[in-house]
Parts: structure tokens; sequence; C-alpha cells
């Protein structure tokens, strides 16, 4: 298993109108990006995207080209097994060492393969010093 990584997480704010997500989507997708983790959140007439994907830059490009309203921001990409308890088990050490959630969200795998959990923490640096490996 891979360890733990910052990665940039893109949230998208887009309008609640057919088409929209599609648009934006397509636009990554003609740009090459493979999105590996995804969010989607309504919260009224708007909603928020949040995506990690394989190139940064090209993201943003994309983005710059494509949409009008979108931020940044680091997250902690943890990879799991996808089993019962898998992410329980992250929240809880989390939780163990007074680390506060601001929010998560999963990749997925069906067929019980290796997949990410992603963290927004309050306090990232100690959040990502937890799932580093251990040095001699």
């Amino acid at each position: 298993m891979s360890t733990a990584k910052i990665n940039t997480q893109f949230s998208i704010f887009l309008v609640n109108k057919p088409g929209v997500l599609g648009s934006v989507t397509s636009a990554l997708s003609k740009a090459g990006i493979n999105i590996f983790a995804l969010s989607l959140a309504d919260s009224g007439e708007h909603g928020v995207l949040r995506i990690v994907g394989n190139d940064d830059e090209a993201i943003r490009n994309a983005l710059q080209e494509s949409h009008d309203r979108w931020t940044e921001t680091d997250v902690i990409v943890i990879p799991i097994e996808n089993t019962p308890g898998a992410f329980a088990g992250i929240a809880s050490r989390f939780s163990e060492n007074n680390i506060d959630i601001s929010y998560s969200y999963c990749t997925a795998s069906e067929d019980g393969g290796e997949t990410a959990a992603v963290f927004k923490c309050k306090d990232m640096q100690k959040a990502m010093e937890l799932f580093q490996p251990l040095r001699d």
C-alpha cells in the first residue's frame, strides 16, 4: 500500500442547472485529466464539485478556460483497503490524536481493491504526521 500524501483539491462552484456539471467535467476530460477522487455537494441553488486529479497544472488550465469560480486547497489522500472498518480506523486515529476533520470523501473500488480516503483537516501537518512511515 502507498503512503499518505498531500494533494491539491479543486473546489469548483456550480450553478444547479442542467448541463453545468457535464460541461466542466467534459472540459477536464478533453484536457486528458484523470479524476481519481470526486465529491459533489448541493447547497440550494449552487453545488460544490471537489476533485483531485492526476495533473494540477492541466486542471488549472482547463478550469481557467472553461469555468470562472473555483478554489484550491491541500487535502490528505490516504490509501486504504476497501474493507469494512478501514475508513473508521482512520477516523478513529484522527480522533485519538485530537485532529479535527473538516470534511472527507472516498474513492471507490467495487471489487474490494485499494481505494483512497480524502481528508481536509484543521491541522494538516499534524494529520499528515500520523500517516508517515516510521524511520529508523
